[in-house]
């Protein structure tokens, strides 16, 4: 398990949040640090909610849901507690969080444009593919969820199935 854990971080939100901001950062010519010490601060912050996000969403998945974020070794059970309870995709909001993050700390318009179109993609991966898979795995328990828990923005209160 842990061997597939390593290999779906460094796949999906590695490549997301590392590799492809530093390309976009490259050959924009972005990869300085700017000046503006308010936009440093409130992207360090935005980066390290998301990166909390993250990583309580992926322990979930681990230890609640029994298997990873990847599809090629996905969890055995509906993870509905935590952030879970509250919003559909916890996870993908703290990875798009660490993105927009990164765009403010570097000032870049590359960074920022690719968490919208990562943002976009997932949308249309999840209404598509990961949805309709998942009330296959789960079934009607899967239905109830999507039917109480809204798919980005969060509940005020938290959903008990």
């Amino acid at each position: 398990m842990r061997r597939s854990w390593i290999k779906a971080v460094l796949a999906l939100p590695f490549n997301a949040v590392v590799t492809i901001p530093l390309v976009i950062m490259y050959f924009t010519g972005a990869l300085s640090v700017p000046d503006n010490i308010y936009s440093i601060l409130f992207g360090l912050l935005i980066f390290s909610t998301g990166l909390f996000f993250a990583v309580w969403t992926m322990r979930l998945f681990a230890t609640i849901g029994k298997g990873t974020l990847a599809p090629w070794a996905p969890t055995q059970k509906l993870v509905a507690t935590g952030p879970y309870s509250r919003v559909r995709n916890p996870m993908l909001s703290g990875v798009i969080m660490m993105i927009m993050g990164e765009s403010l700390v570097f000032s870049s318009l590359g960074v920022f444009i690719w968490g919208a179109a990562f943002f976009t993609i997932n949308t249309l991966y999840f209404i598509y593919s990961e949805e309709p898979g998942l009330e296959k795995r789960f079934g009607n328990e899967y239905a109830n969820y999507k039917k109480n828990v809204p798919r980005w923005i969060p509940r005020i209160t938290k959903w008990k199935n």
